[in-house]
């Protein structure tokens, strides 16, 4: 797998090499007040792919990023309630003692049915 993945590189590799060599002409660019930039048309190609590479990079390893944070936050959060859940005392399968300060609630009795 890894001598493809080489080659697949190499290849690629090969023609853009092969691109540059054969379009390697001068470009000329209009720029303000009557400039005018002599480019090769290669390294303007160059240019071009990363002005339009670089801020996807770029957001794509911001969202990575905070996508890990997230995930790294959400691990700990489950750990915690993992460690709060064993350190119970129903899960330990202690007794649960009730507060004797609390009086338990009186249930509501249902109302009578009265027939139409």
């Amino acid at each position: 797998m890894q001598f493809l993945k080489a080659l697949f590189w190499f290849l690629i590799l090969g023609l853009v090499a092969a691109f540059a060599v054969t379009n390697w002409h001068p470009v000329e660019i209009q720029l303000w007040s009557g400039l005018v930039a002599d480019v090769n048309l290669p390294f303007l190609l160059f240019v071009v792919f990363l002005a339009g590479f670089l801020p996807m990079l770029l957001l794509f390893h911001t969202v990575r990023w905070r996508l890990r944070q997230r995930i790294g936050m959400l691990e700990r959060t489950v750990e915690e309630m993992r460690n709060l859940h064993a350190a119970s005392p129903a899960a330990s399968g202690m007794p649960i003692q009730p507060d004797p300060g609390l009086e338990p609630a009186e249930t509501p009795a249902a109302p009578p049915l009265v027939a139409p």
